[in-house]
């Protein structure tokens, strides 16, 4: 008989630590429980990608609306119920929370719905006053919103609010620049309404390839979306029904609603972490091995909270490995290079690999790239460009990163992934036949470089 009351205890009910627990019990056997303070699925399900692309959805209607008229179809004038549209999405996020709870029943597995801490390296203490021991302890908390830090910030909301606002604002300011912020602006501006958009930095989406995100803040700004760079709130104070903002652009404007998504930190306070000996870093990250285990042998954690690459598929897989090594006695470290991901802004961007400027930093490498407009939109009378792009190593022909900008980027992205994981040179890319009329026939029909570097 064991000694603990678990093999396992998993602390976080996101995708990650769902994943990690119903496997642990389902496939290897083992006694587990988990431990979620809020709702089952997480950021993800709950408050991230899951409602936030049904938005983007929701928000690509009128375009489709207008390009249909422009194809010789007869409509008549549509209108947003943003009413019935929140009461759809939270009847399906409460499906999934189902889902996510039936999940780990039917492997076996033992949910509390409590708040979880660490008393000892193999000790679980429940905010019910119940506790548990466990031979392993797997944190998966993920992250939280960074507030912002003016007077009057309270009056904003953040990306976990943005789902569950009464009314659509007709006038709102979006703070931040990364690919949630830019995410929110595309959508609301799609909804109907009027998007002003703060960033502290020079360009967008900093960090990606410069050309697709400057072309990405081009499309936004042509939708209508008015882009600050080099701006910040300095405060903030109630005007009535609205807010009052005074920037560091010298401007004062008031807005129905302020959106600050100007980054996330790891949910790893007030837990007993650093008590046990377990290594936080500088914004709360738990400082993991390879192999997704703390300084205390017996804890582990994945997801978010270690601020590795934050995406819900990365946090699935490190769940999966974590499994691997501790229960099924096959050690396996995670493999973080050359993972795909889109931003669904409109139009998306999806990218793999390096970016044109860090790979010149790398090595010398050839860039092939082309933009245009593309036969659906440019039909109906749009001015909307995407781009097609590939940089390449001088040396090994291997092709480093791929970005697209486009309808449907983040669908093309998944499979030239598979290609770019794989090892793919350019001649590789030009030895396959070009599937026409489509955007990505163009990712295998560049023959010469646009540029060297």
């Amino acid at each position: 008989m064991s000694d603990f009351d678990y093999d396992l205890f998993v602390i976080g009910g996101g995708s990650g630590g769902v994943r990690a627990a119903r496997v642990a019990a389902g496939e290897a056997g083992a006694k587990v429980a988990l431990a979620e303070q809020d709702r089952y699925g997480g950021t993800c399900v709950i408050r991230g990608c899951v409602p936030k692309k049904l938005m983007v959805f929701a928000s690509e209607y009128p375009a489709m609306v207008a390009d249909a008229r422009a194809y010789g179809w007869d409509l008549n004038d549509p209108a947003f119920d943003w009413d019935a549209f929140r009461g759809k999405l939270e009847a399906e996020l409460d499906r999934l929370e189902n889902i996510y709870r039936n999940l780990l029943k039917n492997s076996g597995v033992t949910a509390y719905d409590a708040r979880a801490r660490l008393k000892d390296a193999h000790t679980v203490e429940l905010s019910t006053g119940e506790t548990f021991t466990a031979k392993h302890i797997l944190v998966a908390t993920g992250g939280r919103p960074v507030p912002a830090d003016i007077p009057g910030a309270e009056l904003a909301i953040s990306s976990n609010e943005v789902f569950h606002l009464k009314t659509l604002p007709k006038r709102i300011l979006v703070v931040g620049g990364g690919y949630i912020a830019c995410e929110f602006a595309c959508i609301l501006n799609g909804l109907g309404s009027e998007v002003t958009q703060f960033y502290r930095g020079a360009q967008i989406l900093r960090g990606f390839d410069g050309e697709a995100r400057g072309l990405v803040a081009d499309e936004m700004q042509q939708k209508g979306i008015a882009i600050h760079c080099g701006t910040n709130i300095l405060e903030m104070a109630r005007d009535g029904d609205g807010i009052r903002v005074k920037a560091s652009n010298g401007t004062e404007a008031v807005f129905d609603q302020v959106l600050f998504a100007i980054g996330r930190d790891p949910n790893s306070r007030d837990m007993g972490l650093e008590d046990l000996g377990v290594e936080l870093g500088r914004r709360g990250e738990i400082v993991v091995d390879r192999y997704s285990q703390t300084a205390v042998p017996s804890i582990y954690a994945i997801g978010d909270v270690t601020d590795r690459v934050n995406l819900t598929p990365v946090a699935i897989r490190e769940g999966m490995a974590f499994v691997e090594t501790v229960f099924k006695g096959n050690p396996t470290p995670v493999d973080h290079e050359l993972i795909p991901s889109a931003i669904f802004t409109q139009p998306e961007f999806g990218t793999v690999g390096l970016s044109e400027e860090a790979a010149r930093e790398q090595e010398p490498i050839e860039v092939y790239s082309t933009s245009f407009k593309p036969m659906q939109q440019a039909f109906a009378g749009r001015a909307d460009r995407v781009l097609m792009k590939l940089v390449v190593s001088q040396a090994s022909r291997k092709v480093l990163g791929c970005h697209i900008v486009a309808p449907q980027a983040g669908e093309m992205i998944q499979l030239a992934g598979i290609a770019v994981k794989m090892g793919a040179t350019k001649e590789d890319f030009d030895r396959t036949v070009a599937v026409h009329p489509t955007m990505a026939e163009e990712l295998v029909t560049m023959r010469q470089p646009v540029r060297k570097a």
